[in-house]
């Protein structure tokens, strides 16, 4: 469905729930994270669920957004807040100043950003007669708005301001602050949709009956508003997932239903938007010396059992984890949800997620480990994705012989599967033959323990590392595509709830010890 898509079926869900009733609602709709595949660790549960190193116990990424919007509720009028599960709004007003969501239409929160920024995100193009740039907080009129627009598409349109000095632009979109003028562009986040247009959209999607294409509810929503909107977006299909028969036609449709719609843009020029989607984004949010670190007090350690030698490295991030003494984890790294035995060295920038891992192994830099319980007959089972951090889970090619060009560890696909005696063939993707990646390729053994399957599947790595054989035959072997259809959400939630309470226990002991 996309996000757009699954939109119109929850305001759906809410009519067929309350009736009439839903007119008075303020509602949040957060999409909680579709396939996560720029995130592995989070396509299970849920992007929304992401652990963050605060709080104690650790908090998820739906508190700090409730924390975040706790004061829009009361000045909003009925109507829904559309906001995705891995961005974060930072932003400070004056202190008679209030974001206010009163207004027909659609009404989106703005933040500065750099043009490289700009490219990856929804851009305004900014009415200039209703715009200063200056103060916190501006309520302008859009013209126009832009998804995912290159360089030379903002210039063009006037999307680009010259600013005095953007202090506020840091190493996620840097405008340099350095009391320079300098160029940015104001992107987009969260936005409003008052209750009329929601119900509008609702109608929409009854008549269309069944959605056959994904929906983009930043792209295909609010492309279509401004009074400079005009529809040849409907025709660009370069930034789909998955290009449906019928996409076209729908956003046409979308169109002429929402055109002439206003667009009303909330300025936050002292705001910064930051964006954890990508295990890149993720570790440098977590680890490194990042400003949203510094601004949400992130801390290295966050309620776990942690060997007191270890507590000097800074740059670290371990959530909700036992690490036995003994332990080495690299400068960069994240653990979160596992328990790691006294055998065990992780290497620099790697993530470590639902794992355990309790016998003598070195795991490389940039490892990606996410473990994952399944039920495909009646038994709990155990599955470990392995990748590079970085490796791209998205790409993927049409034809068997183009699947040298995937890359697993920075080896191609095909010498992977000879040190694993797997033969290549359109049986080994889930996808029927039709999109060959590493997303779909059933390469992880399937295994009766949560430890085994950690062990095997950092075997395969070894293989690869070393180019020594290790054979998968014998093994059931599911892509991360089937792990997703056979998760056990319950199992993996046990997990986390033993881990949870030996903490616990752990710090009765510590009090009273004391």
């Amino acid at each position: 469905l996309g996000n757009g898509g699954s939109t119109l079926h929850v305001l759906q869900c809410l009519e067929e729930q309350y009736g009439d009733q839903w007119a008075s609602f303020t509602v949040l709709l957060i999409h909680s994270g579709g396939y996560s595949q720029r995130l592995p660790h989070a396509s299970a549960l849920g992007k929304i669920f992401t652990a963050l190193p605060l709080g104690d116990p650790v908090f998820q990424m739906l508190e700090l957004k409730l924390a975040m919007y706790i004061d829009f509720p009361r000045h909003m009028k009925p109507g829904v807040l559309i906001t995705c599960s891995d961005d974060i709004e930072l932003y400070s007003t004056g202190v008679t100043e209030t974001i206010t969501f009163d207004k027909p239409g659609f009404t989106a929160l703005a933040h500065p950003s750099d043009l490289v920024v700009g490219t990856t995100h929804g851009v305004f193009v900014l009415d200039p007669s209703s715009f200063s740039g200056k103060g916190e907080l501006e309520y302008v009129s859009c013209y126009r708005f832009l998804h995912k627009p290159d360089v030379e598409t903002m210039q063009q349109s006037g999307a680009v301001c010259v600013r005095g000095d953007c202090p506020q632009l840091s190493s996620s979109g840097n405008c340099g602050g350095s009391g320079m003028a300098s160029e940015c562009v104001y992107t987009d986040s969260v936005f409003y949709i008052d209750h009329s247009t929601a119900k509008q959209l609702l109608t929409f999607y009854k008549q269309m009956g069944t959605l056959c294409c994904e929906i983009d509810a930043y792209g295909d929503f609010l492309q279509a508003l401004g009074p400079g909107a005009t529809p040849d977006y409907t025709k660009n299909t370069s930034n789909v997932s998955k290009e449906d028969s019928g996409l076209v036609e729908v956003r046409q449709q979308l169109y002429s239903l929402l055109q002439g719609t206003g667009l009303n843009v909330i300025v936050l020029n002292n705001s910064q938007f930051y964006h954890i989607g990508t295990t890149q984004e993720y570790l440098f949010h977590f680890t490194a010396e990042s400003k949203l670190r510094f601004e949400l007090d992130l801390q290295p350690v966050a309620f776990s059992i942690f060997p007191d030698a270890a507590k000097a490295l800074d740059q670290l991030c371990i959530m909700q984890s036992i690490l036995e003494p003994g332990c080495v984890i690299g400068p960069g790294s994240v653990i979160e949800y596992s328990r790691i035995g006294s055998e065990v060295s992780v290497g620099k920038g790697s993530i470590v997620s639902g794992s355990y891992i309790n016998f003598n192994v070195d795991i490389p830099s940039n490892s990606f480990l996410s473990s994952v319980s399944v039920k495909i007959n009646d038994g709990v089972e155990y599955v470990t994705m392995v990748f590079r951090v970085g490796n791209d889970l998205k790409k993927s090619v049409k034809l068997l012989s183009d699947i040298h060009s995937l890359q697993f560890f920075g080896t191609s696909l095909p010498e992977c599967l000879d040190l694993w005696s797997v033969e290549a063939s359109d049986q080994l993707f889930s996808s029927g033959g039709t999109r060959l990646g590493l997303w779909t390729a059933r390469i992880f053994p399937v295994c009766s323990t949560l430890s085994e399957s950690v062990r095997m599947s950092l075997n395969m790595l070894n293989s690869v590392q070393q180019k020594s054989a290790f054979k998968l035959s014998g093994f059931q072997l599911l892509s991360v595509e089937e792990m997703l259809t056979y998760k056990d959400v319950e199992d993996m939630m046990k997990f986390r709830k033993q881990i949870y309470d030996e903490i616990c226990l752990q710090r009765q002991k510590e009090k009273s010890d004391f």
